[in-house]
């Protein structure tokens, strides 16, 4: 792992965004997936589990019956012809995922996601769908994330048909990215200074795109080695409020649920410190970007703030 290549990987996500709509536009990945699928078991550790619960969230609310399961997990769906497994790993070669996936080859149906053509998880796949992400070179998973996001919300396009243009919410999210990238000088210096306390920073993001939390809390630790949890905005006055009485509570917010005033309500009444990424939030500092007004933009885009954190933290103390 490197801190150096790692920001290199960040400012490489536009251009892999827009590989990665190229790529959508010149062909549906899902082309190859059968008809009669009942269930969808999504694979993943880490990140990947990560963009996975959200994607099930989401088929859920079409109507599909879609499970994210940690691919450690010694209990799971039972394999079935009617069953799509989709094995996510960024290297193809998880090995939980790849002990999760032994008890569904040659019984489910297995779409394997990887950016590593030809590894352990495409083996006997039905379907091997390639990330497009380039290769990251800071040893973190960056833009690998962000574009399993993508391919699953175009997996949920091809299951539900009710949605199409993936491509396009790609390069707008690309847009979104440049924005971020080009105008950090306006905004990083101030988000350095925010978060950075005695205890930690803490994200927060409704259901809808809690892989965002997930996913900028991890760069904290993985990067700079700092303390850092996510939580869902309605759950954070059930299980974190708690912490801003007793610390230097820092927290990174992402607008957009129903609870994000009741969260602030008592942010303000305790002095605590937030930062909202891509929305004006009373008692918070904001971060605004090109397209933070649209949910999906903001999915594919928002921890980019906190992945920039994290990577100058981390350049900054190896």
């Amino acid at each position: 792992m490197n801190p150096e290549l790692y920001l290199a990987d960040l400012e490489a996500k536009p251009e892999a965004l827009e590989a990665l709509a190229r790529s959508l536009d010149a062909r549906d990945p899902f082309d190859g997936l059968t008809q009669g699928i009942r269930r969808v078991v999504l694979l993943g550790m880490g990140s990947s589990r990560y963009a996975a619960g959200v994607a099930a969230l989401r088929l859920r609310a079409s109507g599909v019956d879609a499970v994210a399961e940690y691919g450690s997990a010694a209990l799971g769906y039972p394999p079935g012809e009617d069953t799509l497994v989709v094995a996510i790993s960024a290297t193809g070669g998880s090995r939980e995922t790849l002990d999760a996936l032994s008890r569904h080859r040659g019984k489910s149906r297995v779409l394997a996601l990887t950016n590593t053509p030809g590894s352990p998880v495409t083996e006997g796949a039905d379907l091997v769908v390639e990330m497009v992400a380039g290769e990251e070179r800071g040893g973190v998973s960056c833009r690998t994330f962000q574009h399993t996001v993508a391919l699953l919300l175009a997996l949920e396009g091809r299951l539900t048909g009710a949605r199409a243009g993936v491509s396009g919410l790609v390069r707008r999210a690309a847009d979104a990215t440049s924005d971020l990238l080009d105008r950090r000088g306006t905004w990083l210096g101030d988000a350095l200074a925010l978060l950075d306390g005695p205890h930690g920073v803490y994200t927060i993001a409704p259901a809808e795109r809690l892989s965002s939390a997930e996913q900028s809390a991890l760069m904290f630790r993985e990067g700079p080695r700092r303390p850092a949890d996510a939580c869902e905005t309605g759950d954070w006055a059930h299980v974190d409020v708690y912490l801003t009485k007793t610390l230097d509570y820092r927290a990174i917010l992402f607008p957009g649920s129903r609870y994000d005033e009741q969260a602030m309500d008592w942010v303000r009444q305790r002095g605590s410190t937030v930062l909202a990424v891509g929305g004006a939030v009373e008692g918070a500092h904001a971060i605004r970007y090109a397209g933070d007004d649209d949910p999906e933009v903001a999915l594919l885009s928002e921890t980019l703030v906190a992945e920039l954190v994290a990577g100058t933290w981390w350049a900054g103390s190896s």
